[in-house]
């Protein structure tokens, strides 16, 4: 599945279109709007659907970590606070690692790195993929039943891949930043229920990312809240040093503190 900047203009026109829905009113989130400090602590499993890889870009052989070690599942976890910096700007922090490895054979002979790995021989694989962001959102609509925010992301990578057979390892890093656009809507069907839609992406003419994840969160009291949702990851780098697409799927469960 491939995210282009076109569909993710759609996804926000839609957004907006679903706002223009609700009429203005007071919010069913008063609570909420006055606790201007949020802390998010979310952990689940994912599933790789896609993980290719080809290092360096021109001259490697392409091969699949989902196929080598397995689609999952696997745990993962990350963190997330928001500041409210009042009733139209905000900030927010992420802490997301994210970690998969296991063992495998691959199926041909394979150029990683610089390193020849043999066909049908154990190989221990790791895909390392920990991400660290820090954005700002501006709410640009806020009625009765909806708050939509805009906004846009500072998205540090920490990525690695690397292969081991018996004495030959090869393994490549990279740390880099990207900046991502963010939107958000929030529905409100009644004071404690919440949907959640988010969405941090980007999309150029070497790579795109995207992080789009949906939630159904409910208010346990007024300082906390628990959701459950889906999240996908999907993205990667095509140039000469490395080709690396993946599309990673996951169910969680995150608990909400407000104060």
């Amino acid at each position: 599945m491939a995210y282009t900047s076109a569909s993710m203009t759609r996804l926000a026109i839609l957004l907006l279109l679903c706002a223009g829905c609700s009429a203005p009113g007071s919010s069913l989130s008063a609570h909420r709007d006055a606790q201007p400090f949020r802390l998010d602590l979310e952990g689940g499993a994912l599933w790789q659907n896609r993980n290719d890889v080809r290092i360096p870009g021109e001259g490697g052989t392409r091969f699949s970590i989902a196929d080598l070690i397995g689609e999952g599942e696997y745990p993962i976890w990350r963190v997330t606070g928001d500041w409210d910096v009042d009733a139209r700007h905000a900030v927010r922090a992420v802490i997301a690692p994210l970690e998969v490895d296991g063992t495998g054979s691959l199926p041909s002979a394979t150029v990683f790195d610089g390193q020849t790995f043999a066909a049908g021989t154990p190989t221990d694989a790791k895909y390392r993929f920990n991400s660290y962001r820090l954005g700002y959102r501006y709410t640009y609509l806020h009625t009765e039943h909806w708050r939509l925010r805009v906004g846009g992301t500072l998205f540090v990578r920490d990525a690695e891949v690397e292969l081991v057979q018996g004495a030959t390892r090869a393994s490549d890093s990279n740390v880099g930043l990207v900046p991502l656009a963010n939107f958000a809507a929030e529905f409100y069907p009644s004071e404690d229920w919440r949907i959640v839609a988010e969405l941090d992406g980007l999309a150029s003419g070497q790579g795109r990312a995207v992080d789009f994840s949906l939630r159904g969160s409910y208010d346990l009291t007024e300082g906390a809240s628990l959701s459950l949702g889906y999240r996908t990851i999907e993205g990667g780098a095509d140039n000469e040093d490395v080709f690396s697409f993946a599309w990673l799927n996951s169910v969680f469960a995150s608990l909400e503190l407000r104060f």
